[in-house]
């Protein structure tokens, strides 16, 4: 059952996995001495291998470990693996070495010194005399967990069962950080690698008199990309979720928080390097399962019958090799508490809460705001002379104009236009569709459209929708996505970015979905840097006077010059949708007629560009 077991294993193997087997009795052998990928044809030749294998005593556990670890560790150091993937031993034995070395804890010792980090170990327990202790203690020790294979059921079932919850790693180096000032007694919150179809639970305490809203941060590394997510809650609203259900139990948070602290400790028993140690853990535990009502390796529940005339011992199953086994932990029903709070040994307990500072755009001012949105109208805002000149571009749907492109800092900004699906007043709106941010010093290419945010690095790529809210992180480039309402793009200090989102309702008869651009003018352009916002990170002087009435009352004119030129300019008010997005905020602004003509430099199709990260051509 076992062979027939690894070659279905095999058989699911992805094309871009990379493997290889070792098999070991008296001698340690390797199907091959390093990763090979998982074409047919090698799976074909590794099934043949499995098949060969026979029995032939003895155990040397030591040797085999330090084999395997050897082939990942030089596969790491030749680049064979990728940065972010996820490496892993599986290792399949009963757990009692009979040759080479035979003592427990210097095979323990052995693997955990040369193994790296970036590895997990995971332990199949196979037959009816496993050593499951030591299984359970060495997979701990490096990041993986031990599962036992019971041998009076169908072993096969058991070991892809096993392989189906470790085979699709989603993610890894997962840390949730809160701010130390707000929790106390937080359970694990640090893990190794998140598999496809398991969950992650960390739980603690909060001060609610003192606290109404919860911040947390959670970073972690996917296959193409580094990951923020951030939560705000308000602290009452699980309170409020749990008594929605008259049958929920009002007590189960604190009861989750005890169930995984003593899970916790259970852990931290099994891997103590003193027995010293270990008797206080055990102490601990022991306490903590009395006060919270919990069934564990040390502890029983008396059952009495309703007649109260018989009593039954309810306890944990012994490990006939070690006289205990972790198994799973039961909570008894409620009894009464005479614990007047958590004991002070319940902190030791508690993983240290490693504060990570939100990342957050560089503040910007209402007013201090270079942005292109609607139809689309330009507001260009001047920080010397603490103006605003706005002004539109009327341009043909598809046509892809240029915003920011500076050759010096290697970023440009493209918008491609859409047009609405409807006439009014025999004219057709535009706007922007689509947005592109090239980086070009990073490699990196942003494409943002009313459906999703894509960012690309060479063959990489990463995408989310606006029905999410997170974050991307890649090369120091932080992307922002508040869901159904904006995007923020942030590089370093330097410089940054907000793209909103305008949803109309579903089959508007005359508009479409666009995107609005804010980009403050505190970025750091270089000199070089142009485009129709672009030329305005190096501001020009502009003079405006002779202030008379205009077409309407509420619309003066007056004249402006500008590089040269002297212009008919209009007093009006456009919109600001970034805290608004469905009336905005009203700005007011000198408007300038013909596309920008005189304030622009040149024609607006000037600024055409052929491709959504293509640089503006020098004239």
């Amino acid at each position: 059952q076992t062979i027939e077991a690894m070659k279905a294993i095999l058989s699911e193997l992805r094309a871009a996995d990379q493997f290889s087997l070792i098999d070991f009795n008296h001698n340690v052998r390797c199907w091959r001495d390093n990763l090979v990928s998982a074409t047919p044809a090698q799976v074909e030749d590794a099934k043949k291998y499995i098949q060969a294998i026979h029995p032939n005593g003895g155990t040397n556990i030591n040797e085999a470990l330090l084999r395997a670890t050897f082939i990942l560790n030089e596969a790491q150091n030749l680049g064979m693996l990728d940065p972010n993937s996820v490496s892993m031993i599986v290792f399949v034995s009963d757990g009692d070495p009979t040759v080479g070395e035979l003592k427990l804890t210097a095979i323990q010792k052995n693997v955990k010194q040369s193994i790296k980090d970036e590895f997990s170990l995971f332990c199949l327990g196979i037959g009816f005399d496993v050593d499951y202790d030591f299984l359970q203690r060495i997979a701990t020790d490096n990041r993986g967990m031990a599962h036992r294979i019971f041998g009076n059921q169908e072993t096969s079932a058991q070991m892809k069962n096993f392989y189906n919850q470790v085979s699709t790693p989603l993610l890894k180096k997962i840390q949730f950080n809160y701010p130390q000032e707000s929790v106390s007694d937080v359970t694990q919150s640090s893990f190794h690698n998140y598999f496809g179809g398991s969950e992650i639970v960390v739980a603690g305490k909060v001060d609610t008199e003192n606290l109404q809203h919860l911040e947390s941060i959670v970073t972690a590394t996917a296959a193409n990309a580094e990951l923020v997510m951030e939560t705000l809650r308000d602290v009452e609203e699980l309170d409020g979720f749990m008594k929605k259900d008259r049958y929920a139990d009002p007590e189960f948070t604190k009861k989750l928080w005890a169930y995984l602290t003593v899970n916790q400790m259970l852990a931290e028993r099994n891997t103590a390097p003193t027995a010293a140690l270990k008797r206080n853990i055990t102490k601990s535990i022991l306490q903590m399962s009395l006060d919270h009502h919990i069934v564990t390796p040390f502890t029983a529940m008396l059952i009495e019958n309703a007649e109260k005339d018989e009593i039954m011992l309810a306890d944990q199953p012994k490990d006939p090799r070690k006289g205990c086994c972790s198994g799973t932990l039961g909570l008894t029903p409620n009894a009464p508490n005479n614990n007047k709070g958590i004991p002070a040994w319940a902190n030791v307990t508690a993983v240290p809460v490693s504060y990570m500072p939100e990342q957050r755009s560089p503040p910007v001012s209402s007013l201090s705001i270079n942005r292109v949105d609607n139809d689309p109208h330009f507001i260009i805002h001047l920080p010397k002379s603490q103006r605003n000149i706005c002004f539109n571009i009327n341009s043909d749907p598809g046509n892809i104009l240029n915003l920011v492109s500076d050759p010096g800092t290697g970023v440009v900004v493209n918008g491609q236009l859409v047009r609405s699906k409807k006439a009014e007043n025999k004219k057709f709106n535009t706007y922007f569709g689509k947005i592109g941010f090239y980086f070009k010093n990073k490699g990196l290419k942003v494409e943002i459209s009313t459906e999703t945010i894509t960012l690309k690095d060479g063959s990489y790529s990463i995408t989310l929708t606006w029905s999410d809210t997170g974050h991307i992180i890649r090369k120091q480039l932080l992307i922002s996505v508040k869901k159904d309402n904006n995007v923020t793009i942030t590089v370093g200090e330097q410089m940054s970015f907000m793209v909103v989102l305008h949803r109309v309702w579903k089959n508007h008869p005359v508009h479409v979905d666009f995107l609005g651009i804010y980009i403050p003018p505190e970025n750091q352009f270089s000199p070089e840097a142009h485009g129709l916002i672009g030329q305005f990170a190096s501001e020009p002087e502009v003079y405006i006077h002779h202030q008379r009435p205009g077409q309407a009352p509420e619309k003066p004119q007056a004249t402006m010059e500008v590089k040269g030129n002297k212009l008919t300019v209009t007093k009006g008010l456009q919109k600001d949708y970034r805290t608004d997005r469905v009336l905005g905020t009203d700005v007011q602004c000198w408007f300038v007629h013909n596309s920008g003509k005189g304030f622009i430099d040149g024609h607006y199709k000037d600024y055409l560009v052929p491709h959504l990260y293509s640089f503006l051509k020098k004239p």
